[in-house]
């Protein structure tokens, strides 16, 4: 009996030693590392309120669009360097012609309530957006999809064929998709009256689960994860919104910690923003237009006077004076960071002795005796420079003036309100004009830049250059990307030794989100609603796992 006893505790002995030897090696060669884990709500403040959750109506209100951006998805997407990618749609192929786009539906997309994603769904769509009473903004191509025949191959296979190839259409399909079981009897002309714009069913990452409702007004949202997403998983449960009726409104409420985000931080804010800061180019840039085309203004047509008006330019410090510092400065008619932007473009820095040196050999003297104005033949150098009553656009636009007087350039700043601005561009009633344009997704620089759209197009400028025309008709009939971004490599080389506009800055986007929201990551925004692009990776619920020491070296 004794022995046996002996022969217990020596088990006991031995197996604890071994336990102890175990637990040193663990101790020594693993860790616990927190990762990423499943569970939380993240609330966001925005300003404005929701009039139509539709992606079909969505871009006449950025709340609208935000909302979309979380509920409701396209064959494609764009991602941060504008190119296209799979959403919907697992795949594409396109026939050597341009002519025709075959798209293939993932077998797991389904709808919210759980019905199967089809290409009826796509066909029913479309068939809005073609329709003549489409009452949605011309962003979606409305007249483009009408020349576009839209064939059903079978359930998960869907045909486009385009009357002549045009290599952004791509861009177009990523428009979000309606429920045709849900919606089908609607006409596009109704479709603002629709009931569904407030009880939306979507096929995102999130779904709709409850409104905050205070008269006619939505102010508060709450989305919950949707359990069958087709891509990665959210790991936030949920993410609630508050809407707020102004920005001032929105920000306060997240300086006071009641919200954990908030967007578009003003830069007189950005002192007082709490937690982590996220700030990202938007697809804009400022620029002022010359209008190449007034008699009265012939030197408008020398490029070596539209140089040194670049030359003279501090760019830097009317963003760091103006815009707080809140923006990039741009040499490309391209957006930065997408993938036909050219790096090692001729840049313009600032160098008012070459702006000077390039004005007198132009011919254009500066007399003391004419209070250091700059003349040729008796005619003076000066010109009028019309922009916005926005305050921000009046002192980048004084400063400008300011910054051409060192050179001997008169320049008088006249402001109007942002409506007659757009009207004077829209007609050419102007001599130079700074204004803000927007270039969501494609790059096609067409019809800012081709001849063909001078007189009714959107060439403001009155630009005509044949070789940069027919590059830019080139590149929009090839799908080629590598062949259309030599293509624009050419026309960005050509833009810069021609300067047909002052290009001068892409302006940032700031995102405010508290702490404890992790793997936030913002990149260069088509619209602010981008912001929510890399949504399915952030978190807030830790989960602790072992994992070697080797492994937490790794890079």
């Amino acid at each position: 009996m004794t022995r046996h006893i002996r022969w217990q505790i020596l088990l006991i002995i031995v197996g604890a030693v071994l336990v102890a030897i175990l637990l040193t090696y663990l101790a020594f060669n693993y860790t616990t590392v927190l990762r990423p884990g499943h569970g939380g709500t993240y609330v966001e403040g925005i300003a404005g309120f929701p009039r139509y959750i539709n992606p079909l109506l969505s871009g006449y209100n950025d709340v609208d669009r935000d909302i979309c951006a979380l509920m409701f998805s396209g064959l494609t997407r764009l991602n941060s360097y504008g190119e296209v990618e799979p959403d919907l749609a697992r795949a594409w192929e396109v026939t050597p012609d341009g002519l025709s786009y075959t798209f293939y539906l993932r077998s797991s997309a389904q709808w919210h309530d759980g019905t199967p994603l089809t290409a009826d769904d796509v066909v029913f769509t479309i068939g809005l957006l073609q329709a003549s009473d489409f009452p949605g903004p011309p962003e979606l191509g409305a007249t483009l999809w009408r020349t576009v025949n839209v064939e059903k191959i079978d359930r998960r296979t869907v045909r486009f064929t385009l009357p002549e190839p045009y290599a952004p259409f791509l861009d177009y399909t990523s428009v979000g998709i309606l429920p045709a079981h849900l919606m089908r009897g609607i006409h596009a002309g109704n479709l603002p009256a629709a009931q569904f714009n407030i009880r939306p069913v979507g096929s995102g990452p999130f779904q709709l689960e409850e409104l905050e409702v205070e008269g006619d007004t939505i102010t508060a949202m709450v989305l919950e994860k949707f359990p069958d997403y087709y891509r990665a998983r959210p790991y936030l449960d949920r993410v609630q919104l508050r809407f707020y009726p102004s920005y001032q409104a929105a920000f306060s409420a997240y300086a006071a910690g009641e919200v954990e985000g908030v967007g578009g931080i003003a830069t007189a804010d950005l002192p007082r923003a709490p937690g982590d800061l996220f700030s990202a180019h938007t697809a804009e840039y400022g620029l002022v237009f010359l209008n190449l085309n007034r008699s009265d203004l012939p030197f408008f047509q020398e490029p070596e006077v539209r140089q040194a008006l670049l030359y003279a330019l501090d760019r830097q410090q009317i963003i760091d004076t103006a815009l707080d510092g809140q923006a990039l400065i741009t040499h490309s008619p391209l957006l930065p960071g997408t993938w036909a932007y050219k790096t090692d473009i001729p840049r313009y820095e600032y160098d008012p002795d070459k702006a000077n040196r390039l004005l007198d050999e132009a011919g254009w003297v500066r007399r003391e005796s004419d209070e250091g104005a700059r003349r040729n033949e008796g005619q003076r150098l000066a010109f009028t420079l019309l922009t916005s009553t926005e305050p921000q656009r009046i002192e980048v636009a004084q400063m400008l003036a300011q910054q051409w007087a060192t050179v001997g350039v008169t320049v008088t700043v006249e402001t109007a309100p942002p409506l007659e601005v757009r009207e004077a561009l829209e007609q050419r009633r102007f001599e130079a004009i700074l204004v803000h344009l927007t270039q969501p997704g494609d790059p096609d620089p067409y019809p800012f830049w081709h001849e063909t759209q001078v007189e009714n197009g959107q060439n403001y400028a009155g630009f005509e250059h044949r070789r940069i025309s027919e590059i830019t008709e080139q590149a929009r009939i090839i799908t080629d990307q590598e062949r259309r971004r030599e293509l624009y490599d050419e026309f960005q080389q050509l833009f810069a030794q021609e300067v047909p506009a002052l290009l001068l800055y892409v302006p940032v986007y700031t995102y405010g989100v508290d702490e404890r929201i992790h793997d936030v990551q913002v990149g260069p925004l088509v619209h602010p609603s981008d912001r929510f692009r890399t949504i399915s990776k952030w978190w807030i619920v830790p989960r602790r796992v072992f994992v070697s020491e080797s492994e937490t070296l790794r890079p």
